[in-house]
């Protein structure tokens, strides 16, 4: 596949789930990106703004009382047309997963090479000889001495089992990786480790990567491509260059500026006064408007579409339209 060319292309996801008492929550709404071989892109936003659902949508993963909706063209191929049985042989096989608890993920009365190599093995992809001989090279991989396979989950430190559960995502080879949240729970120092061991193995594998962080300096480091969700919808989205250099949404300015920065030092981080929206409760217009410092009348009724402000650079605010319009 040309470098050029999407090795995944999302298009107007939406994903609701039908609660109790005919309520609906609506999780994403008409969310788009794509992503290309070689390439990582970072998901960010709040905690309940539908990173981690989108990865799951686009997996099918999810609950029976979710309805998803949209294209996901996987090498071409709309994952969400497929049947349960043909989006088995995606799963884990072309697309792996790195769960954001290694301690909940992992199975506690399993060793720890039998679950890397059960994934081999229910895929068929070897016989169990070879299979065993690729767990080896998988924990040699991401730093684990094969010995230390033979161990329990709860002998492993928090670090070590999040490196269990990159090699159990690379056992069947897969050509994308989606990572969620990786380093949560894990102190400073081990974070870099395992962010580092992602980046080599990204460079030694090539690997697509779609990363959910809430962390804007991972994000940084590792990304190319950024899409910044707020209430489950695209806020903007764009390259890392033209997201931290040119954000367009007041949204990811905010975000930005409650990062630290080293080159001022003393400068006040700001914060974003209230909370998302609920799901079952979403604003008519901008999912933002209620917490957003530069809305406008038009906000709180009219919901903005996704223009483009910039080379591939997207974002879905009133503000671009009015400032244009001035502009002319």
């Amino acid at each position: 596949m040309s470098e050029s060319t999407p090795l995944l292309s999302v298009r107007h996801l939406s994903t609701f789930f039908e609660l109790s008492g005919n309520v609906k929550a609506y999780a994403l709404e008409d969310v788009s990106f794509d992503v290309y071989p070689y390439q990582t892109l970072g998901l960010v936003g709040e905690s309940g703004c539908g990173k981690s659902t989108t990865l799951m949508s686009i997996l099918r993963l999810l609950p029976p009382n979710a309805h998803i909706s949209g294209q996901v063209l996987f090498k071409g191929v709309d994952l969400l047309a497929l049947s349960e049985e043909e989006m088995r042989a995606y799963r884990w096989k072309e697309i792996a997963l790195i769960f954001q608890s290694a301690m909940n993920a992992l199975n506690p009365v399993m060793r720890v090479d039998e679950q890397i190599l059960e994934a081999i093995l229910l895929h068929r992809l070897l016989p169990r000889e070879q299979a065993w001989q690729r767990v080896q090279e998988l924990l040699d991989l991401v730093g684990i001495a094969p010995q230390r396979g033979r161990q329990y989950p709860f002998q492993f430190s928090g670090g070590m089992r999040q490196r269990a559960m990159i090699a159990m995502a690379l056992a069947c080879s897969p050509s994308l990786l989606f990572a969620d949240e990786p380093t949560t729970a894990l102190d400073v120092m081990i974070q870099a480790q395992v962010l580092e061991l992602l980046k080599n193995i990204q460079k030694r594998l090539g690997l697509a990567i779609v990363l959910v962080t809430h962390d804007l300096g991972v994000v940084a480091e590792l990304c190319d491509q950024v899409v910044v969700l707020y209430g489950g919808k695209v806020a903007e989205y764009g390259s890392v260059d033209a997201i931290y250099n040119s954000p367009q949404h007041p949204y990811t300015q905010k975000l930005l500026e409650a990062f630290p920065d080293l080159h001022r030092p003393t400068a006040s981080l700001a914060s974003i006064p209230g909370t998302p929206p609920r799901l079952t409760d979403l604003p008519s217009g901008c999912r933002f408007e209620p917490r957003c410092f530069a809305r406008l009348e038009r906000c709180r009724h009219e919901p903005p579409a996704l223009r483009e402000v910039g080379e591939k650079h997207y974002a879905a605010c009133h503000l671009l339209e009015e400032k244009e319009n001035l502009l002319e």
